[in-house]
């Protein structure tokens, strides 16, 4: 197998570990709050609320200290013991008690954030400005099947059932366990990268990929990580994406984008101009006071008879317009900081994770119109913020008198 298909397989691996584990997270997500609703008659009390704050409040601190950790252990292994984290996770609805609930939710926090700096050290390693765009079209096209097969599986197992029995839970919570560890022993499969850097040239993926012979060597990359971190979140270019990722909270774009002569601000433009469709159609077709209105419903009214077609469609724009901006930031992150991965990654993670937990927190309070202009403000200096590094980072590129298309 020549370096180049080793690359691809690497990342197609890749993509299909993240859509196993994901097919099983993001679907007991989904349906955690149903059952947890069933199993408060009984002697568990837990929040599905309460336990995405405590992940997602975890998840924003460890993103700190992640990049350390790959840098200590390497990525491949720092994504199976993160992928059996998620699976305990899953499993604590088998039989579920509301320490290990929560308990478990501090775990997948730490896991997460690891998980997902070791995977975007893993896509730029695997990458380079010719193939970054594509690798992350099909990491994040891979990726996002996992709604698809999760919800799928969810309304052919329970058929629209709002009792939960408990024979019905555990049969689910133990297959979607079984996915979940699917997806981790996948992780095996990745295939190490030789170093191609001429001697003498540093190598910082190599330096995080390779393998410590002393604790104190590990302790200096643990910390050069760390230090890098730190350097790297006062870029102008990372605090310009950060307002775009702030925004985040597709595979066919990634897959275009190496014959994209405009590079990628043309497709984060028909991002926000979906997006913007959508939380129109959204307006219109829901109450204000939806988000806030109690478990039996509102008596509030929207300003068109609500069509489930509508709400249909808007989710499926909402998802384009995801696609959109996400491969685009895992492509031009993955282009900008080829030789610090880890610690962009981490970073990336870092700003996405505390904006959804400061999301979380208002939704709970403000009215729809206001939740959608926050969206609206975000989005339009988020994309901004994206178009301004992009033209830097093409003006670079002509510099070095490479070809723009190519990225």
């Amino acid at each position: 197998m020549s370096p180049e298909s080793k690359k691809l397989f690497n990342i197609i691996i890749l993509g299909v570990s993240f859509m196993f584990m994901f097919t099983a997270f993001q679907t007991c997500g989904n349906i955690a709050q149903t059952v947890i609703t069933n199993l408060n008659s009984t002697d568990f009390h837990g929040s599905g609320y309460t336990s995405m704050s405590i992940i997602y409040g975890v998840f924003s601190a460890s993103n700190l200290i992640s990049p350390s950790v790959v840098a200590i252990v390497g990525p491949q292994l720092s994504m199976v013991v993160s992928g059996i984290f998620y699976s305990l996770y899953i499993a604590v609805f088998i039989q579920p008690a509301t320490w290990t609930f929560y308990t478990a939710s501090v775990f997948i926090g730490i896991a997460a954030a690891v998980l997902w700096t070791a995977q975007g050290n893993c896509l730029t390693v695997n990458s380079d400005e010719n193939t970054i765009g594509r690798n992350s079209g099909v990491f994040w096209a891979l990726l996002q099947s996992s709604l698809f097969f999760g919800n799928l599986y969810i309304y052919f197992a329970w058929q629209g059932k709002t009792h939960i029995s408990e024979g019905d839970r555990r049969t689910v919570f133990i297959a979607l366990t079984v996915i979940s560890l699917v997806g981790t022993v996948l992780f095996f499969l990745i295939r190490k990268q030789e170093d191609t850097k001429a001697p003498g040239e540093e190598d910082s993926a190599n330096e995080i990929l390779g393998d410590s012979s002393s604790a104190q060597n590990t302790m200096t990359r643990a910390v050069a990580a760390f230090k890098k971190s730190i350097k790297l979140s006062f870029t102008k270019e990372i605090m310009l994406l950060s307002v775009t990722t702030a925004y985040t909270g597709g595979g066919i774009f990634g897959l275009l984008s190496k014959h994209n002569r405009f590079g990628r601000n043309p497709v984060v433009m028909l991002g926000i101009i979906v997006h913007f469709i959508a939380f129109y159609l959204i307006f219109f077709n829901m109450p204000n006071d939806a988000p806030i209105a109690p478990m039996e419903g509102t008596d509030d009214v929207a300003y068109m008879i609500p069509s489930k077609e509508v709400a249909i469609f808007c989710s499926f724009l909402l998802g384009l317009g995801d696609s959109c901006f996400n491969t685009q930031l895992l492509s031009i992150l993955g282009f900008l900081y080829s030789e610090d991965s880890a610690p962009a990654f981490a970073i990336f993670k870092f700003v996405q994770s505390i904006c959804a937990a400061v999301a979380y927190f208002y939704s709970n309070y403000f009215l729809l119109q206001w939740q959608l202009l926050i969206m609206v403000i975000v989005g339009f200096f988020g994309t901004i913020t994206f178009f301004t590094v992009e033209w830097e980072a093409a003006a670079a590129l002509a510099a070095r008198g490479s070809d723009y298309s190519s990225i």
